[in-house]
């Protein structure tokens, strides 16, 4: 083969510090130097992501699954927790996590 082809699908799991219900809906697509952003633009002054992220490996014939939980998320929500799922998405991913240091 003269040539390499690389094609890498990461489903990205973050989350608002504490969990705060600070983002509304219209604004669920942002995360890259959005703090500052949101302080400006939407009056939130104590805005924050988390300090940690989740990052899960998928492959193309896997697309449809992280696409339909995001467009369902909060109505997913409803019904598990986010602590809930990011420890199912751990365990499904075979990570190895010290649950002390999950939470920060």
């Amino acid at each position: 083969m003269s040539h390499t082809y690389c094609c890498s699908l990461i489903h990205c799991v973050f989350s608002t510090k504490e969990r705060r219900q600070t983002i509304v809906p219209a604004m669920q697509q942002i995360k890259s130097a959005s703090s500052h952003w949101m302080s400006e633009n939407c009056a939130i002054e104590d805005f924050e992501w988390q300090a940690g992220y989740g990052a899960f490996s998928i492959g193309w014939s896997q697309v449809e699954t992280p696409q339909a939980y995001i467009a369902r998320q909060e109505e997913h929500h409803r019904q598990r927790d986010f602590q809930t799922e990011f420890l199912a998405f751990l365990k499904k991913h075979r990570i190895e996590y010290n649950p002390r240091y999950v939470w920060g």
